[in-house]
């Protein structure tokens, strides 16, 4: 079963508002395990709520970036997972671009948008592949 990468702040916690609850009620719909992928150092955790999170956290505190392919080369050693085992969608496009140079199956989440239909098309589509 693929592993759901979830981008944290701008995505699954929208600044001075929280965890977005329409988007953990559709990731609640699907029984993958979830992984919050954030750059938050100690102090970032706390101010975006992230230590109130119902998934697990995976944070390189910004050493390296999300932008860095090494961020997800050292997160699917820590979980040993492999490219081919997890989905992630990101509102950083550089980010999204950094997964996918690994071969992660990437989707690009708009925050402006907060388009939860094509988010659920690209779960439908991915988990099963």
């Amino acid at each position: 079963m693929k592993t759901i990468l979830v981008d944290a702040v701008n995505t699954f916690i929208i600044k001075d508002l929280g965890i977005f609850q329409e988007m953990q009620s559709l990731l609640e719909s699907y029984s993958n395990r979830k992984i919050i992928v954030t750059n938050a150092n100690d102090e970032q955790i706390i101010k975006f709520g992230l230590d109130k999170v119902p998934y697990e956290v995976f944070t390189m505190k910004h050493e390296p970036e999300k932008t860095d392919p090494n961020y997800f080369q050292i997160l699917m050693k820590h979980y040993n997972l492999r490219s081919e085992e997890v989905i992630y969608f990101e509102h950083n496009k550089d980010a999204v671009e950094s997964a996918k140079s690994l071969g992660i199956n990437t989707f690009y989440y708009d925050p402006e948008r907060r388009d939860l239909g094509a988010l659920k098309v690209f779960l439908d589509s991915s988990i099963n592949n």
